[in-house]
Order: C-alpha cells, then structure tokens, then sequence
C-alpha cells in the first residue's frame, strides 16, 4: 500500500532523510523507532503533504501512484490520513461541523453521496462511545480545552469516521497515561483490516504493547538501519539505539 523509494529531504541546509526506503503491504501494521531528531516526523510530515520541506530525490507510492506532487487534501481523498503527535486546537470551528466537512469531503472524492444529518450522527456516536469520545466533547470546538488523551482520542476518532487505506500515527503516545493509551490503541486496533495498514512511529516499547506490529524498523541518521519482527522492539528497549546511530554516522 505505501512504498517509499530512496526518499532524499532537506530543510534549508540540513539534510533530514538520507536515502530513506520502506515498504508497508496491504494489511500490515509497521512500526518505526529511533531516537529524537533521526527524522521520523519530517518522513510521517513528507508523506502528509506538509509545506517548508525539500524534497531532492525519491518517490512515495501509494497503492502504486506517487502522491508527491499532490496537495494534502488529495493525498487525504486517496486514503491517507495522519494522526498528529501534538493536535492544534481550533476554537473557532465546532468538532461536529469538521467532522461532517471531512466526511463528506471524502464521499465526494469517492464518487458517493454526501451523508445526511441524521445519519451523520449516528455514525458518529456509536464509533464516539466506542472510544470514550464524550457527547460535551463533540460539542466543543475541536480539541479546545482537551487533555492529551482527549485530544487523541478525537484523532482516531477521525480516522475512523474516515475509513482510510494508510493510517500514519505520529507518536501517539506521547502524553497519554496508561488508561488513555489503552483506549487509543483498541481503536486502532478495531480498525485493522486487510484493506487498511498502518505506520506507527514511537520511541517507545509501551505503545506496541497494545498495538502488535508485523513489523520493526530502526531509523537513524535520516535513514533505515534494520528491519525484523516485534522482537526488535524488545531489543531496542534493552539495549537502546547507540549501536544503530554510532552505525549511521
């Protein structure tokens, strides 16, 4: 589903991804660790479609087509969606009128009919009680006034009202308590499916206790330095990243 070729990325002078390939297939969870600054958000940013990044050389496939001449809200209508590690609050906008924009943004692009109010709601209450999603919280503006977990909590609430093919999560850890990461990570993992894969970055083991991946990949220096199965997360947490860094430089 999402292929990355030789990915070269650059901010101003600085070189942030270095010849960076990966390939997540139909269905898979992949996990990426490694330390701070090895570029792991600029690659989940690159592939969202965020501005004020260089791209010099490589591809980013997804199911086969290269989204990166593509706008963020094309890269979205295609199936990709990125749950950020620190959600911006929006005061001005009311959580139910995003969330009915980007629904029926996305029926749009498919070529379907746009859904009226009362099925709007429904939807989204029965997937909001799935994931602790308060009624007070969906009439608040989106994530004004929420706690981390709420506001991750919000996150895969979108994503899934958005049913999309490749779910990149951005440290969605960070922050939440162990209550909230549970809550987190059973909607995430409700929503695997063989149709859906997913990329998870995170520093940390804890998180792929709840969500299991089929896959590890050790990031250092802009670059992948290792690949195995979950057992390189219990490694990684032993032993940490210094070998993969003092590798990469």
């Amino acid at each position: 589903m999402l292929v990355i070729k030789n990915l070269h990325v650059s901010v101003g002078d600085r070189k942030i991804l270095k010849g960076l390939s990966l390939t997540v297939r139909d269905g898979e969870v992949a996990a990426i660790m490694g330390p701070n600054g090895t570029g792991k958000s600029t690659l989940s940013y690159v592939i969202a479609g965020r501005e004020g990044y260089d791209i010099t050389e490589g591809e980013v496939l997804l199911n086969g087509e290269n989204i990166l001449e593509l706008d963020p809200h094309e890269r979205a209508a295609k199936g990709l969606f990125l749950a950020f590690q620190y959600p911006v609050e929006i005061p001005g906008v009311a959580t139910m009128t995003f969330l009915k924009a980007a629904m029926n943004a996305q029926r749009r692009s498919r070529g379907e009919e746009e859904l009226q109010t009362p099925d709007f709601m429904k939807r989204v209450r029965e997937a909001a009680a799935k994931l602790g999603v308060s009624q007070e919280m969906l009439r608040r503006p989106l994530n004004s006034g929420f706690s981390g977990g709420e506001k991750k909590r919000m996150e895969v609430l979108q994503m899934a009202l958005l049913a999309p093919t490749v779910g990149i999560l951005d440290e969605t850890d960070s922050g939440l308590d162990i209550d909230a990461l549970r809550v987190v990570s059973e909607g995430v993992n409700a929503l695997r499916a063989p149709e859906r894969s997913f990329l998870v970055i995170t520093h940390y083991q804890r998180l792929l206790d709840y969500i299991k991946p089929d896959t590890v990949h050790v990031m250092a220096n802009g670059r992948i330095m290792r690949s195995g199965g979950p057992e390189l997360a219990l490694e990684l947490e032993e032993r940490g990243y210094q070998d993969y860094v003092g590798e990469a430089a």
